[in-house]
């Protein structure tokens, strides 16, 4: 019941870790490849959950204070092989009887080995065919992984528990490391059915020739963080309170004009930008218009939103006023963003002649 408690706690948690690596996998993909693809995603997403499941199956259940102070041992095991005479000595197998195999199947002495075997399998599975890793590499990297397990566990999970709780066991690192092995084994036989590592990569490459949508918003947000990073850091040195338009023209104006039009979020993402004439003004209007169009034209619908209310005194419907206004604000970004990333031109951009171009074949680490 423990492994299904486990594996239901990973998949709980699997969504808020996800989401704390999306951002850096978004800017690592589209730095190297200038796009997304699909069956990375589904590769790298499908690891990470694997790797959470198997290390909650390692740590959990956690017991109180008091049960693992309870535990006096023995910690850990350094005879090899026991797996193998706790099998004989525990086990009701007996051959010549098929009555005992359902038995001998339910019997920890069989399925505790059995499953530390099969939970290093899809480790082998990924080292070989995303990973590129050699045999040699695959059987260290699954002892690696396995002693880290270990180590875990013999630590009363680093030192959070005054004792292990677990058994920190050779056995465990030998059944692990022969699970990775075994899954680098099958994945040779399947790989050949499989696109290979180099034709996602070559596949993603030509994808990021186009600027999607996701990507510009990718942009966008990257160039707004390091906007702001910079402006923190001229404070340091400035103390007007114009630094921030000195921040806005140092990133917008004059670093493009330096890289060929690209701001430092763009040169990461493999960006850069183009207009049909007069690059200079019209990025700076372009900028402006922007600065107005998603920040301050909100700001002024609530702030024209709390005036109105408030000179026709209208405080019996403000509450449904601002809620009313909100939601309208909220489908009007959210309208944007869905035509962002249907890689819809909008308005702004045919208004200014602007649009993006992939540097991908230019600036991308090989």
């Amino acid at each position: 019941m423990s492994y299904v408690e486990a594996i239901k706690t990973a998949i709980l948690a699997f969504p808020f870790i996800a989401f704390l690596f999306t951002i850096p996998f978004i800017l690592y993909n589209y730095h190297k490849y200038g796009s997304i693809h699909f069956l990375r995603v589904f590769i790298i997403y499908t690891f990470i959950l694997y790797l959470i499941t198997i290390y909650f199956l390692v740590i959990l259940p956690l017991p109180t204070f008091t049960e693992a102070m309870q535990n006096k041992g023995p910690f850990i095991n350094i005879i090899p092989l026991q797996f193998i005479r706790d099998f004989i000595n525990e086990s009701p197998f007996i051959w010549n009887i098929t009555n005992t195999y359902l038995k001998t199947i339910l019997n920890p002495s069989f399925y505790v080995p059995v499953l530390n075997i099969i939970m290093f399998i899809p480790l082998g599975l990924y080292l070989r065919y995303y990973f590129k890793c050699s045999f040699k590499k695959t059987l260290f990297l699954s002892l690696l992984v396995s002693l880290f397990f270990e180590l875990t566990q013999l630590s009363g999970l680093y030192f959070i528990y005054p004792n292990p709780y677990r058994l920190c066991d050779i056995d465990d690192l030998i059944l692990n490391t022969s699970g990775g092995i075994i899954g680098y084994l099958i994945m040779g036989l399947l790989e050949k059915y499989l696109p290979t590592r180099e034709e996602i990569d070559d596949e993603a490459r030509k994808m990021g020739e186009v600027v999607s949508g996701l990507r510009r918003i990718t942009v966008f947000f990257l160039d707004i963080f390091i906007y702001l990073v910079i402006t923190a850091l001229l404070t340091i040195f400035i103390t007007s309170d114009k630094v921030w338009l000195i921040s806005f023209a140092i990133y917008y104006l004059i670093l493009p004009f330096i890289y060929h039009h690209s701001t430092l979020g763009m040169r990461f993402l493999n960006v850069k930008m183009e207009y049909q004439k007069l690059d200079f003004i019209f990025n700076l209007l372009r900028c402006l218009f922007l600065i107005f169009y998603y920040f301050l034209l909100p700001c002024l619908i609530v702030v024209g939103t709390s005036l109105c209310a408030s000179y026709f005194q209208l405080q019996h419907i403000t509450l449904f006023l601002y809620l009313l206004v909100l939601v309208l604000i909220f489908m009007f970004y959210l309208i944007n963003i869905i035509l962002l990333l249907k890689n819809r031109k909008l308005f702004y951009d045919k208004m200014f002649g602007f649009h993006y171009i992939s540097t991908i074949n230019e600036f991308s680490l090989e």
